[in-house]
């Protein structure tokens, strides 16, 4: 199946190039509705009933289950941030003094300090997996390194499906394989990747997938998703929700008080997870991104993108091969001699929004992009290295 460009389900202005969902998605539409939806609920607040709450949640976590390929939706927990998620992975943790937690460079602070803490406080080593310092087949080797990291002291194996920044793809077949051998835990962050780029529970099978709501998943800010395996099925939650014990749709018998948790990821749950407005908004976003599929909205950025890889690449800057980087997020290397000030100040002037990082910038994509959209980044990044 082949997409079509989907620009008409968004309001973003003519003038305006938005290249830069990875930061921030905007809000198709039906999103916006929802959302309005959901006040008016609250603005009449007796037309609230019990099964509010409760109904809409589970549809909710039904679509994500969905769309990460697993049948029981009582794996997923609605949670308000990936570093909720991660907190509550580190919390049902024990480690030995010696064992080793692995990361990757650079990785998201999100999930890089609940392990710091981990670590410190079970006296286990935080490991660090560096990229190679090779330009030549620079992802396909960090992914070597990473396999060749994993040992008998490796406990926890915490990355991303790929680079938050330049959308380097990393093997996480590979890198299962061998922390099963090793009785390592494998903990993913998918923020980056989960809605535009196909994912498998099943065929990962990671111990944990935690995933940022408001990027991919064209959430509000403020929502996330996690998914549990089996290794957390009776751990402790960072709060107590009354929503999350058995028999808690009973309003009526709240004070008699329960000690059972409901089954599985449910524990997990942020309190208050029913919110009428970001539960209604998340709903029908999912619909849409299940509607569009991960693997055409990938191959839809690959079409539109291609060129202006080359381009860019005639225009001396650096860009990871295809094989092993995502086309959704990718980052370039700028060459060295250009004044990095002036072109923030001309892609501000021409209303173009992307990610800069020192020398590198981020460039992220959806189907509400074209490659209009590239041509005019290129254009003003060929008239500053004409300039400096």
């Amino acid at each position: 199946m082949t997409l079509n460009n989907q620009k008409h389900l968004f309001d973003i202005p003519e003038e305006i190039t938005y290249l830069n969902i990875a930061s921030q998605s905007p809000s198709f539409k039906a999103i916006h509705e929802a959302g309005l939806n959901g006040l008016l609920q609250k603005r009449h607040p007796y037309t609230i009933s019990t099964s509010d709450y409760f109904e809409p949640v589970k549809v909710l976590k039904k679509l994500f289950a969905k769309l990460i390929d697993i049948e029981d939706y009582n794996r997923v927990a609605t949670i308000p941030s990936a570093s909720y998620g991660i907190a509550t992975v580190a919390n049902n943790i024990r480690l030995k003094p010696g064992d080793e937690i692995l990361v990757i460079a650079e990785q998201f602070p999100s999930n890089i300090y609940s392990w710091q803490k981990l670590a410190e406080k079970d006296h286990a080593v935080l490991k660090t997996v560096s990229p190679p310092k090779s330009n030549t087949d620079r992802t396909k080797l960090w992914n070597e390194n990473i396999l060749n990291a994993i040992n008998t002291k490796t406990a926890v194996i915490a990355m991303g499906n790929i680079h938050w920044s330049n959308g380097s793809l990393f093997d996480l077949k590979s890198i299962r394989e061998k922390s099963k051998a090793h009785n390592a835990l494998l903990i993913i962050d998918g923020s980056q990747s989960i809605g535009a780029l196909p994912f498998s529970i099943k065929e990962i099978q990671p111990d944990a997938l935690i995933c940022a709501g408001y990027k991919w998943l064209f959430g509000p800010y403020g929502t996330a998703y996690a998914y549990f395996g089996s290794y957390f099925d009776n751990g402790i939650p960072i709060e107590e929700s009354l929503y999350n014990r058995l028999n808690s749709e009973n309003f009526s018998g709240l004070t008699n008080y329960e000690s059972r948790y409901k089954p599985l990821a449910n524990r997990y749950c942020v309190g208050e997870s029913g919110n009428f407005i970001y539960v209604k908004m998340q709903i029908e976003a999912l619909k849409q991104v299940l509607e569009w599929g991960p693997k055409n909205i990938q191959d839809y950025c690959k079409i539109i993108t291609s060129e202006a890889v080359l381009e860019l690449e005639n225009l001396g800057c650096r860009i990871e091969d295809p094989k092993y980087r995502t086309h959704h997020l990718f980052g370039i290397e700028l060459p060295d001699q250009l004044n990095i000030n002036f072109l923030k100040d001309v892609l501000e002037k021409e209303k173009i929004f992307v990610s800069i990082r020192g020398k590198y910038i981020r460039l992220s994509c959806h189907l509400f992009n074209t490659k209009k959209d590239f041509e005019k980044f290129i254009a003003c990044l060929s008239s500053v290295l004409k300039k400096h």
